[in-house]
């Protein structure tokens, strides 16, 4: 009879617990790492996975208790994921354990060994797709087949710097498919949900007889295990997905695309603060594989890292079919004669002009305006009452369609007073524009032209999105209103005008990358006109700014981003801010700010001399009061990566003990390289 054999087994421990990330226990078989297996922890019975093999089971290991159940059905994760695992979970600071059952599918806990048997057989059986003919593909340009050829020839990750419209899709497509020929898989990551059906519908008629599946929050718990299976069990050679998807696992992977690398969205916010984009450039490296980061408006991360032969950059720089990026025109609005109201027009008069003539050409309008709602805040004029939210340090938004007031931190929502709440004046008034505003403006400006509003609340019922984007491209929409939901990853062929109605509350905001993200989201609104090469040489984007003289809208007009990305390296080099230094944050929430201020001093008090490294003291963020709950935060910088690193190890396991003096501290978390501080 065979020993017992001892196992070290990941499981998903409390985030601050003092239990390890990896706990021992006697299996009477033998079992493959990375195999899923339920375990006793306390009185119950929870998921986890065999992490390493240990010696048969010794006299002195008499008290390990044994594994309940293996899911032995399913074939173990591969030696590559849980690398990739360890990694993730050694940089952003948490547990193995949490860290590799909070990316599996949620479904898998609730299976034992015979149900799982039963869905991979049955997934097994699938009969390969039926082979069709492909379509017709496009002839690659010159700059595209050398990115193709330069990505053939080399794993060094390669950013492909493409202007919009300028085919970077179709090298995707290229590249996905000499993977597929070479018996690999792909992975292509997308940032958001609302462009994951579009690419998929790319990718699915390029490739018929390939089965392809996608992995983002919109999937029904069932189809997220599904999709997942197929590609861990090797059947399905393409996987698309958001940020998530990073974790696919994929036994043959042979080629990761990160679309629009430099997109927020790729960095996850709640739980470990990985970013998506950075994994998947590691995920490629410890694989030996390509990894093609695309964008018309790389991260300064990732351009410094070109700039330091680190990345190979690919140029696309003429738009498909030689059509041209749409002319710039920057609007001063200090021109206007001085309005008497609280707001300014919605549109200048040149602009208003310029939409009029695009409708009578039957031609189309994009208008964006990056926050939704009717109004940001009510007013009353008499008191200085405004519409601020109790439960949160923010103002809450006034939505006229359905007479609310609304925050958008967290939820809590309200009719309309029909006076002021503080003295009863019955003159109480929107300060602001939001989209909802802009759109009720437009129409009584524009008399007979047909207005649409795409954002978070136009597109709330499942389908509208769809719809929306649908009556768009058939033409049956003059004048397109929206938030930055449509101005980036859509084929509108026939807009030829794009107005950025007011992009300046970005040009001073504390963050010191708001005019990193404002200057990638006017690129890619201005990319959405002249899409249509017979049109390309009469498209325009109009922006209206206060501040006409900002460097931004000057290299913006040139569609000049090496030059913007030139000015904002130098300042953040000399401010010491990334790429240049390496931060994280250390977060703590708790009933009032006063406990959390106090945690965060108790931590500086033991954060230990590294040479390198400093530790700011903890300060609010911007929205300090959330849901009735207070957020401090401090900063931890080093001009080291290593040496930040080495100093979170050390530091942050001596954290646990804290809580426990701290009696209303509700949770506190690091985050290794924050977007925001």
């Amino acid at each position: 009879m065979t020993a017992p054999q001892r196992l070290a087994v990941a499981v998903e421990t409390p985030q601050h617990a003092a239990i390890g990330a990896l706990l021992d226990y006697a299996s009477e078989q033998p079992l493959a790492p990375g195999t899923l297996v339920r375990v006793p922890l306390g009185r119950r019975d929870v998921p986890g996975i065999v992490w390493h093999r240990g010696a048969e089971h010794a006299a002195s290991d008499a008290q390990l208790r044994p594994v309940a159940e293996a899911l032995a059905s399913l074939p173990p994760l591969e030696d590559a994921w849980r690398r990739l695992i360890e990694f993730t979970s050694g940089y952003y600071q948490r547990s193995v354990g949490e860290m590799a059952l909070s990316v599996l599918p949620p479904e898998l806990r609730k299976l034992d060994d015979t149900m799982l048997a039963r869905r991979v057989a049955k997934l097994q059986r699938l009969p390969p797709l039926p082979p069709a003919t492909p379509p017709e593909r496009p002839p690659l340009t010159t700059e595209q087949a050398a990115a193709l050829e330069a990505l053939a020839t080399s794993t060094q990750p390669a950013l492909l710097h493409g202007v919009t419209g300028s085919g970077k899709t179709e090298v995707y497509l290229r590249a996905a498919e000499a993977a597929l020929e070479r018996g690999q898989q792909a992975l292509v990551l997308v940032p958001e949900i609302n462009l994951t059906p579009q690419l998929e519908a790319r990718f699915a008629a390029r490739f018929p007889g390939r089965r392809l599946v996608s992995q983002h929050s919109a999937l029904t718990p069932a189809q997220r295990l599904r999709h997942w299976m197929l590609a861990h069990l090797g059947q399905a050679d393409l996987v698309l997905g958001t940020r998530l998807a990073v974790f696919a696992s994929m036994p043959r992977l042979g080629l990761v695309v990160v679309d629009e690398e430099h997109d927020p969205s790729f960095k996850q916010q709640e739980g470990a603060r990985y970013s998506a984009r950075d994994l998947a450039v590691w995920r490629a490296h410890d694989a030996g594989v390509p990894v093609l980061l695309g964008s018309a408006t790389p991260s300064l991360e990732t351009w410094q890292r070109v700039q330091e032969g680190r990345y190979r950059r690919l140029a696309l720089t003429e738009r498909i079919g030689h059509g041209v990026m749409p002319r710039v025109r920057v609007f001063d609005m200090n021109r206007l004669p001085k309005s008497k109201g609280s707001d300014a027009p919605a549109l200048a008069p040149p602009l208003l002009e310029a939409i009029k003539t695009r409708i009578e050409r039957g031609e189309q309008s994009l208008l964006l305006l990056n926050r939704r709602g009717y109004a940001p805040v009510l007013h009353c004029g008499a008191c200085a009452w405004k519409s601020g939210c109790p439960h949160c340090s923010a103002w809450r938004v006034f939505h006229k369609l359905d007479r609310t007031l609304r925050c958008h931190h967290c939820g809590f929502t309200e009719r309309v007073p029909r006076a002021c709440p503080e003295c009863g004046n019955l003159d109480i008034a929107p300060i602001g524009r939001g989209t909802e505003k802009l759109e009720e403006q437009l129409g009584a400006l524009l008399p007979g032209a047909r207005i649409a509003r795409i954002d978070a609340d136009t597109t709330r019922a499942k389908g509208t999105l769809e719809a929306q984007l649908a009556a768009v491209h058939a033409g049956d929409v003059d004048v397109l209103v929206g938030t930055q939901m449509v101005a980036k990853g859509h084929d509108f062929r026939r807009i030829t005008l794009v107005v950025a109605v007011n992009p300046d509350s970005a040009l001073f905001a504390s963050d010191f990358r708001a005019p990193e993200r404002l200057f990638a989201l006017l690129m890619q609104a201005a990319g959405r006109a002249g899409r249509d090469a017979a049109q390309a040489a009469a498209s325009e984007m109009w922006v209206q700014t206060w501040h006409p003289q900002h460097l931004l809208f000057g290299t913006l007009a040139k569609h000049d981003f090496a030059a913007f990305a030139a000015g904002q390296l130098a300042e953040r080099k000399s401010a010491g801010l990334p790429p240049f230094s390496h931060l994280a944050l250390l977060r703590a929430e708790a009933k009032t700010a006063e406990i959390a201020a106090a945690f965060l001093n108790d931590a500086t008090a033991l954060a230990e001399g590294e040479a390198g490294v400093g530790v700011y003291p903890p300060v609010p963020p911007s929205v300090s009061r959330v849901a009735d709950v207070e957020r401090m935060q401090m900063l931890v910088e080093s001009s080291s990566r290593p040496a930040l690193q080495r100093f979170l190890a050390g530091w942050l396991p001596q954290l646990l003990p804290l809580r426990a003096r701290h009696k209303g501290l509700l949770r506190w978390a690091v985050d290794v390289d924050p977007l925001a501080i």
